[in-house]
């Protein structure tokens, strides 16, 4: 067995994906063999959520409690030093795969209730490689008895095969970005004109450190917004969202603690809600029993 579980391989044309057991996540990603995904190898335990859906918060979660509907709850902390939960609580557990041909796969979970999130969802993600790409649908539905508060993240490494993303151009679609305090929680909101974080046009990452939530996006006639990542010599790729995310986390990867990792891949989370967002209720869904949730997000090279 190896340490992502059960690994399911996708083909279409010059596409080749894998999605593996444990988190249900996206191990990898090529086109034409050239990798689009910094993802990690069928040897290696994930790490840092790459590739894997955040469910049923993403991002941060300050001090593990919430409180909802008048009850207080409380999320073990896997991010101490910053006194943080991180990135839901689907990451670890085993997800069961639903082929349909060589093209598609559905990674399906109950996520049952727990002293830390008490509601019962049942969670389908469902990764098809098509002429367009690669598209992930993910569809929450509430069947409990009583009212959940849900968010959605997924978290891909972007690469377009320079050594690091120093050297890449970045366009985020977005016109607000949410500078962060201690322990990386927000402390508002900010229109990016004027500040680094501006990239509404192709820009060089350089040597800024970026680990922030852009929202406010600009979309097509679709609904849908996309950043966009290009290499000097051409290769590019793109990271389309639909409506339902309104936030895109933009992460550099300096504080990984594996150097050789660092800036290597370009974190991209597409996310229904902020950081912290369990906490002040900014954007969290209200997921009514027998209610579904459907986000789609996919990735062009």
């Amino acid at each position: 067995m190896t340490p992502s579980g059960r690994q399911t391989r996708l083909r279409f044309e010059q596409q080749e994906a894998v999605v593996v057991e444990v988190g249900g996540g996206l191990r990898t990603y090529e086109v034409g063999g050239r990798p689009v995904l910094d993802g990690y190898a069928e040897h290696e335990m994930v790490s840092a959520a790459r590739g894997q859906p955040l469910i049923p918060w993403p991002n941060r979660l300050h001090t593990g409690g919430y409180t909802w509907d008048g009850q207080e709850h409380a999320v073990p902390v896997d991010e101490p030093d910053q006194d943080n939960a991180l990135h839901g609580l689907t990451k670890w557990l085993s997800w069961t795969a639903e082929p349909d041909g060589e093209a598609a796969v559905t990674m399906r979970l109950s996520l049952l209730p727990q002293e830390a999130y008490p509601f019962a969802l049942d969670l389908a993600v469902r990764y098809e490689l098509d002429p367009d790409g690669l598209t992930v649908t993910t569809t929450a539905t509430n069947v409990g008895d009583s009212d959940a508060p849900y968010g959605y993240g997924a978290h891909p490494y972007l690469t377009v095969g320079t050594e690091r993303v120093d050297e890449a151009l970045l366009l985020v679609p977005a016109q607000t970005w949410l500078p962060t305090g201690p322990a990386q929680i927000p402390l508002g909101r900010e229109p990016v004109e004027g500040t680094p974080y501006d990239f509404r046009n192709p820009t060089l990452i350089g040597p800024l450190h970026l680990d922030y939530a852009f929202t406010d996006l600009l979309r097509d006639d679709r609904g849908r917004a996309t950043l966009v990542l290009t290499a000097p010599d051409g290769p590019r790729v793109e990271l389309w969202v639909d409506e339902q995310v309104r936030y895109l986390e933009v992460f550099t990867g300096d504080p990984l603690p594996q150097p050789d990792r660092r800036r290597r891949g370009l974190g991209v989370e597409p996310m229904t809600c902020p950081p912290d967002a369990f906490r002040s209720g900014q954007d969290v869904v209200r997921l009514q029993p027998g209610r579904d949730h459907l986000t789609q997000w996919g990735i062009r090279a």
